[in-house]
């Protein structure tokens, strides 16, 4: 009975316990730790990491709570990435203003692309936001006006008001990471409450029964597009601080394999879960950008793959090793612990509050 909610605002509270008070703190103080003892690369590492889980949690508002599938998800973050860069640049916005409307940008052809939802479902919604991801990348390539094909470079990043002569810029990695963490931590708690409120509990209505949910009163047209809109939002966002992390970018960059490891992140990570997404981004990005960067390089592995390559296949055709093994890891997680990353988290959650009985 101690664990029972008995209003509202014990539902919606950040710390529901003492003890998640403790691990929260001390993760976020580890978080800033981090850039201290880290090299370059990992801190470089981790700014991306922090970009996929901010885009990672949108989507899995879209497709773990709604129910609702999307392939579509690079388009909205190419527009946040050329919104926010091309804001600062052609207009002179300030880096807050521009992301921001880069973001809102993106929430309104999420609430466009939003519209088909409403009479298609699974791998016709698929093909539907697949179509719209490839769209905007090549509209993007071939309008000057956005570099075209040769892309465009993200200007200085400078979070004051430089023409009103306050700056302050933002040029290391170490002093992006403070900003992308400071965005995460926002967008992650930001979807937290958002599912708590009547809104998020008409997504997860929707998602169990369309049908049933039109049925006591939920606006189908409102809320399927709202999911949308709120995911792309946050699609754009996180487009936006990519820009910054990368430096220079190109249509290229924001390809049908970009969306489809959005959504492998959510997917290996948990579906329906907010802990899901950010284990998911964190697992996939590693394996993307570092572990399996280089095959030849891995431990243990590398050498034996390279030998495999060489006498049965071709040394050059090895990159695509990365590709396979996130293809493996994903088919794995959906045969055998289909609740992903989130699932294992729960079953050691559980041994250890249960240990040694």
């Amino acid at each position: 009975m101690a664990d029972m909610k008995r209003d509202y605002y014990e539902d919606v509270q950040l710390f529901e316990s003492k003890v998640v008070l403790f691990w929260t703190a001390s993760l976020v103080a580890l978080l800033l730790l981090i850039p201290l003892f880290s090299p370059q690369y990992y801190i470089f590492l981790m700014n991306l990491i922090m970009v996929h889980v901010v885009i990672a949690v949108g989507l899995n508002i879209l497709v773990g709570y709604t129910g609702q599938i999307s392939l579509g998800h690079a388009g909205f973050f190419a527009i946040g990435a050329y919104g926010t860069a091309l804001l600062m640049i052609k207009l002179s916005v300030p880096f807050f203003p521009a992301i921001i409307a880069a973001g809102f940008i993106a929430a309104f052809f999420g609430f466009i692309l939003g519209l088909p939802a409403l009479r298609l479902e699974g791998p016709y919604l698929a093909v539907a936001s697949l179509g719209f991801g490839m769209a905007i990348m090549h509209v993007i390539g071939h309008w000057q006006f956005f570099g075209g094909r040769t892309g465009i470079q993200a200007p200085p990043l400078d979070i004051g008001w430089p023409d009103f002569g306050f700056s302050v810029p933002v040029a290391t990695d170490v002093q992006k990471y403070y900003l992308i963490l400071f965005f995460t931590i926002v967008l992650v708690i930001a979807a937290r409450n958002i599912m708590k409120t009547r809104v998020g509990r008409s997504f997860v209505a929707i998602r169990d029964s369309d049908i049933a949910a039109e049925v006591i009163g939920i606006n189908l047209t409102v809320y399927k597009t709202m999911a949308f809109a709120i995911s792309a939002f946050y699609a754009g966002i996180a487009g936006g601080l990519f820009g910054f992390v990368l430096g220079f970018f190109d249509p290229f960059t924001f390809n049908l394999m970009l969306s489809i490891l959005f959504l492998v992140m959510v997917v290996v990570g948990g579906l329906g879960s907010m802990a899901g997404p950010i284990m998911g981004a964190a697992l996939i990005t590693y394996l993307q950008y570092s572990l399996l960067k280089n095959v030849a390089e891995t431990p243990v592995i590398g050498e034996y793959l390279v030998a495999v390559s060489r006498q049965w296949f071709s040394v050059i055709g090895l990159e695509n090793i990365n590709g396979i093994v996130l293809g493996l890891i994903m088919i794995s997680i959906v045969i055998f612990e289909p609740l992903g990353m989130y699932g294992i988290w729960l079953r050691i959650k559980k041994y250890w509050m249960t240990w040694p009985f």
